[in-house]
């Protein structure tokens, strides 16, 4: 964020004598404005300390520190802390919050008295501003030099980042940030506090020493040296902790769940009750079930209990025996079910058996010229016709990088039975800064299958027995780059998540749109190795993320978790057959949107699994916020030194 990375150099140069390294932003034109208004007024005051008139003397030391509260006001939202409330329960923070309360305090006095003296041209009250000074050096209960001691005490001795990061961790489904963007965040609030304090002690030592109240040359020398000591060691505490902590965003599951709200489906494949007679050219019987492992219905036989349901138009999987016979509790004509449960004559139920609306259906097997017996067998339908929602969408979905824009947020949506990858995008600024009036949902296509010029493989992928199959990874972009786009694609038989990326200059804020790259991972399940140029290279093979007799994941009681690791696969397959008939296909997919709050850009994104143990699951998006943490460095010089002369203690103001 444009000033963001600026709080950093804002600490260290408002100290009146520093200069902050940082290797990707050298060029900070308004915070060196800053550090020259602190830096004349350090190195002015004793030219103008000279002055007859008082009056105007403090009229311009008060003009020039009102300029700078009305820079950082300017530059630094008032509403950092709002971000922050995950950390309420953290007592080290609560704690830290006081201190922070009590120098804005001062700080808002500070302000107010500026504004009266210069915006109201108030009369000027000597005794006032002396008063002033001296409470915010000296005051028993409310001097700023030890409640900043106590913050940096709380943030290197008793690791608050750490505390902070953890807590974190523990409350990632009450945050919309990152653990990375959430120690960022508060580095930057405690952060502000650490400027506001040390302008008014810079200002109250200057303000003594023009009214010959002391010379305090040795404690402006101080005061600079413990602040450039606690900027210091929080920024190597914070980058200690940011170095480790997730820089990914995803959504937990909602207090309850929404159909094509909260989350979507997709119609692939289905449990379906079939006589083998039905499943060959010849109405034969002389085979079992498990023969028919790939098949489909060539008839109906005198119209028995194939009459009396949907028929199954396309493949039959993966056939199996049960039992001989069975009542059938049939589903709505409306329910995307065939059955709402199946009870077999031996005791066997397939589906949660209750209360049957529809009446149940008896249906039997029967013999034929006592040699051949005509059963009914538990297949699994993947029926592709009018109905089905199976689709996703292969076009690239990319920001308006000629605008400027990058991805900040994502979702995944339905249109027209197809899944699409959605993207927010924003304005970059420089420092990595978003204009947060610039944010907006980009319009997904609006196409159909069965539209002119649309085809299959080039502008949508279709999901069936043989190819359904999603590929699991965490993508992230190379250094310098931002998250510009994403797509899906087809490797193989595998769906796989593709990132385009696009390098930028970090002090400018401009994309490099020419240079962006797509990003993926080739993995497959097939080989351990490939062949690159003519030379081998070792690849890890994906390992496909079993589902252990899924459920419906609607009816877990319990938080979905993240279950998957990059690299993986999952197959889209039907609910367990014992808790469900095989009514669903699963995983269910979260539409959730995934977005950074507050707004900042994107290195990566991935696509995961979340679910419980016996239970399908959700398939769902994940961001991964920009790491900021290589552009603080805590390394700072003194480049303005302090002409030491007679001194006069604070004490004894």
């Amino acid at each position: 964020m444009k000033m963001d990375i600026k709080i950093v150099a804002v600490i260290l140069i408002s100290l009146g004598a520093t200069v902050l390294s940082i290797t990707a932003a050298k060029e900070f034109i308004q915070i060196e404005e800053l550090r020259q208004q602190i830096l004349r007024i350090g190195n002015e005051h004793e030219s103008e300390s000279s002055i007859n008139r008082k009056e105007e003397t403090l009229l311009n030391l008060v003009k020039r520190y009102k300029n700078i509260g009305d820079d950082i006001d300017r530059w630094f939202p008032r509403n950092l802390e709002q971000y922050l409330g995950v950390l309420n329960t953290v007592w080290l923070w609560a704690r830290t919050q006081a201190e922070m309360r009590s120098i804005e305090g001062i700080y808002m006095t500070f302000r107010k008295m500026q504004r009266d003296l210069i915006d109201k041209q108030e009369t000027l009250d000597d005794k006032q501003w002396s008063n002033f000074a001296k409470t915010v050096l000296n005051d028993a209960n409310a001097s700023i030099p030890p409640a900043q001691e106590r913050i940096a005490d709380f943030i290197v001795n008793q690791r608050l980042f750490v505390s902070a990061y953890k807590e974190a961790s523990n409350q990632i489904c009450n945050t919309e940030q990152s653990s990375q963007q959430l120690l960022y965040n508060l580095y930057k609030t405690i952060a502000l506090i650490e400027i506001k304090g040390y302008t008014m002690m810079q200002f109250s030592l200057t303000f003594l020493k023009f009214y010959k109240i002391g010379n305090f040359t040795k404690e402006m020398e101080e005061i600079q040296e413990q602040s450039i000591s606690r900027a210091s060691e929080m920024l190597r505490a914070v980058k200690m902790a940011m170095a480790i902590a997730p820089r990914d965003i995803w959504k937990c599951d909602p207090s309850k769940h929404k159909p094509e709200s909260t989350f979507t489906n997709i119609k692939m494949v289905q449990g379906y009750i079939v006589n083998e007679v039905d499943m060959n050219p010849l109405g034969t019987c002389k085979e079992n079930c498990e023969y028919y492992s790939y098949s489909r219905v060539y008839g109906c036989y005198q119209n028995q209990f194939c009459n009396e349901q949907r028929p199954c138009n396309g493949k039959l999987v993966n056939c199996q025996y049960v039992d001989s016979d069975m009542w059938i509790c049939p589903s709505e004509s409306k329910s995307d079910r065939r059955y709402e449960y199946v009870e077999y004559e031996n005791g066997r139920t397939y589906g949660k058996k209750g209360t049957c609306n529809q009446g149940t259906t008896k249906v039997d097997s029967w013999w034929r010229w006592l040699f051949w017996h005509c059963s009914y067998c538990m297949c699994f339908c993947d029926d592709h016709n009018s109905s089905s929602h199976r689709y996703f969408n292969l076009r690239d979905v990319s920001s308006d990088v000629q605008d400027n824009k990058v991805v900040t947020g994502m979702k995944l949506i339905k249109r027209n039975q197809i899944i699409h990858i959605q993207i927010q995008q924003g304005k970059l600024l420089p420092y990595g800064g978003i204009n947060s009036s610039t944010i907006e949902w980009k319009e997904a296509d609006n196409y159909s299958i069965t539209d002119q010029n649309i085809k299959e493989h080039v502008d949508y992928h279709t999901i069936m027995w043989e190819k359904r199959a999603i590929d699991l990874d965490d993508l992230d972009a190379p250094e310098g780059h931002l998250l510009t786009g994403l797509k899906f694609r087809i490797i193989g038989a595998h769906l796989n998540l593709e990132i385009r990326t696009t390098p930028f200059n970090f002090t400018s804020g401009k994309l490099i749109p020419e240079k962006s790259l797509w990003d993926s991972h080739d993995n497959t399940e097939a080989s351990e190795m490939y062949g690159l140029n003519g030379e081998i290279h070792q690849v890890k093979k994906r390992i496909e993320l079993q589902l252990n007799k899924p459920d419906i994941p609607t009816r877990s009681l319990a938080q979905s978790v993240i279950d998957s690791q990059t690299n993986q696969f999952l197959l889209f397959q039907p609910t367990d057959l014992e808790k469900d008939a095989a009514q669903n296909t699963v995983p269910f997919i979260d539409i959730q949107p995934v977005i950074p709050n507050p707004p900042m850009p994107l290195s990566g994104a991935g696509i995961f699994h979340k679910g419980r143990e016996g239970y399908g699951g959700f398939l769902a998006l994940k961001a991964i916020t920009y790491n900021f943490e290589p552009h603080m460095h805590a390394e700072s010089s003194l480049s303005v030194p302090v002409n030491s002369k007679n001194d006069d203690s604070v004490n004894n103001v």
